[in-house]
């Protein structure tokens, strides 16, 4: 019999009260067992609207619950780090909200903390386990395809509330933390590769000083990857893989819908149109249940993380990289060692 891991849960952010905490509750090794917030109110209606047993008015207390064993962080971004530090210094396992960190030197302090105590830290890429992305992988890795040599994707939404937290510079916010975060990701996934150097073209917007408009080329040993996103534009989202016998689009990459299954198609170019196109349709699944229960898994059969730590300080070096050409106008190489 399985024995759940109990989670508690920093905040009621949107994202965790409405889609990735009903779904690790379908899991089979997730015992949502707490929530918390600074507004005690808001922790005791979460947890009613979603059968949680605990709610607790501040992040400390949940903390110092001996029931609780991992941590899910949804904060906003500037407050990653700090919160998953003291999650893990507590002696709790830390499943952390995309992205990691701000920079590079604050994810290289979770990797200390984190060889430090001895638990588990994973940043949340729930694309990594989906079943679609594990089969364009394997599309690719089995050859079918051919030499992958090109990765092209876009990601893109309209959000002009100046008090959304993606729109607040000092909170992390912009469109290369928010969302160009999965096609630097997902690109170095498919290659299997680091980039040796980057390009960025980053437009901000006047009033908000972050990211609206963000487009990068990336040099991989074995060819290139190409994306734009945008916080400002209409919504959409396609990721096409190119290889010298082949091609796979990915439907909807990112956020992928928990009712309905996803498709990819796998074209051999007999039709440029793509009518030709092979389409390979996957059964319904939720990310975030999958995502969760394999953090859960990891904790109980000590299993490796789908996302190690070490993968994530090397996405946010490319992050970074990408700022930097952006203001310096030149190809930047990036570092993990800052």
């Amino acid at each position: 019999m399985k024995t759940k891991v109990a989670w508690g849960v920093l905040g009621v952010a949107n994202i965790a009260v409405k889609k990735v905490l009903p779904a690790m509750q379908k899991g089979e090794w997730c015992d949502i067992a707490a929530i918390a917030s600074r507004d005690l109110a808001k922790a005791q209606q979460a947890a009613r609207e979603l059968g949680i047993r605990k709610a607790y008015g501040s992040y400390e207390e949940l903390l110092g619950d001996s029931e609780i064993e991992a941590v899910y962080n949804p904060l906003p971004n500037h407050l990653h780090v700090p919160w998953s530090i003291k999650s893990a210094e507590a002696g709790k396992h830390v499943l952390c909200e995309k992205p990691i960190s701000l920079n590079v030197k604050e994810a290289n302090l979770l990797l200390e903390v984190r060889n430090r105590t001895g638990v588990k830290i994973e940043e949340a890429f729930m694309v990594r386990t989906h079943p679609q992305w594990r089969a364009a992988v394997d599309l690719v890795q089995s050859g079918k395809i051919g030499k992958v040599r090109a990765i092209s994707g876009c990601f893109s939404y309209h959000n002009r509330d100046p008090k959304n937290v993606r729109n607040i510079l000092e909170y992390g916010g912009g469109g290369m933390m928010d969302i160009g975060c999965y096609l630097v990701f997902t690109s170095r996934f498919i290659f299997g590769e680091e980039p040796t150097r980057v390009f960025g073209v980053i437009e901000e917007d006047p009033e908000f000083r972050t990211d609206v408009l963000s487009s990068g080329v990336m040099q991989f040993p074995s060819g290139h990857s190409v994306f734009t996103c945008s916080t400002q534009l209409v919504p959409y989202q396609k990721v096409q893989i190119f290889g010298t016998e082949g091609r796979v689009e990915i439907e909807i990459p990112f956020n992928a819908p928990p009712d309905k299954p996803c498709r990819i198609y796998l074209d051999n170019g007999a039709d440029p149109s793509g009518r030709s196109a092979e389409l390979i349709e996957f059964p319904t699944t939720d990310q975030y249940t999958v995502q969760g229960d394999l953090f859960s898994q990891s904790i109980r059969e000590g299993t490796d993380l789908a996302v190690p730590l070490e993968d994530s300080i090397k996405n946010m070096a490319v992050i970074e990289a990408v700022f930097r050409s952006g203001k310096s106008g030149k190809w930047e190489e990036p570092g993990c060692d800052q």
